[in-house]
């Protein structure tokens, strides 16, 4: 079966014999299937009239485990924003009740934040809505194949994932 990337790296390959095309042959697909994943994550969150950002946050929340709650720098930490794009969405996300502000009992200056009821609730509807989507996605392949996927991307995201600071 060829795909869109099979006739880009041919074209590459006739136009261009001198390069040596071949990290085209995973990385673009790596590239356009986050694409497609993408589509279909907005998809799923708009089911749920939610922004993917929302579910970041609010998912962020849910694995945290009860209370559900965490401090403004552990959501940045988890969701990979800037400080001020971070209170901006606690702001909004307070303001349809899907998450609040509390004190933070061991500091008096700081805030915590927890996931609303309503809020549990549109994560763990929109996270099932996800799982649909990406089940269908990966649909083609067996579960081993799916497992060595994993641990294949597992080897080439890692050393991005726990680079310090």
């Amino acid at each position: 079966m060829e795909d869109e990337v099979d006739r880009l790296v041919a074209a590459w390959r006739r136009e261009r014999p001198d390069l040596d095309v071949e990290p085209l042959e995973v990385l673009s697909r790596v590239s356009r299937l986050a694409r497609h994943l993408d589509r279909a994550r907005r998809i799923a969150f708009a089911e749920h009239n939610l922004e993917p950002w929302e579910f970041d946050v609010l998912t962020s929340l849910r694995r945290a485990g009860a209370p559900y709650q965490l401090s403004p720098g552990q959501l940045l930490t988890q969701t990979l924003v800037t400080s001020g794009t971070m209170t901006n969405r606690i702001d909004r996300l307070t303001k349809k009740n899907l998450v609040e502000r509390l004190p933070d009992p061991s500091d008096r200056r700081g805030v915590l934040v927890r996931l609303t009821a309503e809020g549990r609730d549109k994560a763990d509807q929109s996270l099932a809505g996800l799982l649909d989507q990406e089940r269908a996605i990966l649909g083609e392949l067996s579960r081993h194949q799916r497992g060595e996927l994993a641990g294949l991307l597992r080897q080439l995201t890692a050393p991005f994932d726990n680079i310090p600071g």
